[in-house]
């Protein structure tokens, strides 16, 4: 940021910029099965929660009051951020008993918050510069603006349909080519959602931004970035996001989980292994993650499967048991799992 636009928008070198509610509240289902286990933010990436990635990443950049919503598997994430005290930026809850989507959510957060908070995707990663995007708002002089960039897989991401003055016209589901992919991240204006009830459940996409528009054309902006983007939403994504900023941290070996044992005879190759895991003798394994508490017992081989423990839980379609665990595929059949 220059120091002109300092001065222009009334900012000063040392302001600190405005808190964030993450949204870690979600179910995590296209995340299954091993969302059964933990929220999707709480899981490992190359040995490190994903939330407490993202938290590190807020205090880089300049944040230091954030907001967790909660709801699934809330312990998972509490357990792991604790009051933000190992990432620099203090940390608040907000508990929601039943989910109240992406706008209900920050509904509900608002007397955590104030006048003006980032919105973050508590499920990808990104290393946008928050003081521009800042800028960038107060500049267009907008309610709500986006961070987007090139879709990189239209026929995956949906996107938000963007005008020539960058000005949001709607949003379009994948398939589209030219939509611009937002990387999920946000800076919005508290009273943006006031007038939805407390309580209610009501999403941005398909509810309270598309009413927005429809109001006010120069609602929403969208401010164009290029930066990196990890997309954590799918097994497979998970799989792949791991291994890429493993390789870009230049780690050799995918970390072990604590309190895990690996077998002197056991073999592993890309695989992920979470906590207090246990793989025998003679274990075979490519591709695969290991969820908490998962014991391999001697000579299991498997290649490209997840493994879970849910001993009181049936299997799917897709999956098998093996004792109290369940091993899954990455890409089950079309139409056995749910989305969101």
């Amino acid at each position: 940021m220059r120091p002109s636009d300092h001065q222009q928008y009334g900012l000063r070198l040392t302001e600190l910029l405005p808190p964030a509610l993450v949204l870690t509240a979600g179910l995590g289902t296209r995340l299954e099965p091993l969302t059964r286990t933990r929220a999707k933010p709480a899981v490992p990436v190359a040995g490190q929660p994903l939330i407490t990635r993202l938290l590190a990443w807020l205090a880089r950049r300049g944040v230091h009051d954030a907001v967790l919503n909660l709801h699934h598997k809330p312990e998972t994430i509490a357990r792991v951020v604790g009051h933000g005290e190992r990432t620099g930026v203090r940390i608040r809850y907000s508990w929601e008993p039943t989910i109240l989507g992406t706008a209900g959510g920050p509904r509900h957060a608002l007397p955590l918050l104030g006048p003006q908070f980032f919105l973050i995707n508590g499920d990808t990663l990104t290393d946008i510069s928050l003081e521009s995007l800042r800028v960038a708002h107060l500049r267009a002089g907008a309610k709500v603006t986006i961070a987007v960039a090139t879709n990189p897989a239209p026929q995956r991401y949906g996107g938000a349909l963007v005008d020539d003055n960058n000005w949001v016209r709607g949003f379009s589901d994948a398939g589209h080519g030219t939509a611009a992919h937002f990387v999920g991240v946000q800076l919005v204006d508290a009273s943006v959602f006031t007038e939805i009830p407390d309580g209610e459940t009501t999403n941005t996409i398909g509810g309270l931004y598309d009413t927005l528009i429809e109001q006010d054309s120069h609602a929403i902006h969208a401010h164009r970035v290029t930066a990196s983007f990890y997309d954590v939403g799918t097994p497979r994504d998970y799989f792949a996001t791991s291994l890429a900023i493993a390789e870009v941290e230049g780690v050799e070996s995918l970390p072990v989980g604590e309190n895990s044992i690996i077998h002197p005879t056991a073999s592993l190759t890309r695989t992920i292994v979470w906590d207090r895991v246990e793989v025998s003798k003679d274990c075979h394994l490519r591709d695969c993650v290991l969820a908490d508490g998962a014991r391999l017992p001697h000579g299991c081989t498997l290649d490209g499967q997840i493994v879970v423990v849910a001993p009181h839980q049936d299997p799917r379609p897709h999956e098998r048991r093996l004792g109290d665990l369940l091993i899954s595929p990455f890409d089950p059949p079309t139409g056995s799992r749910s989305t969101i």
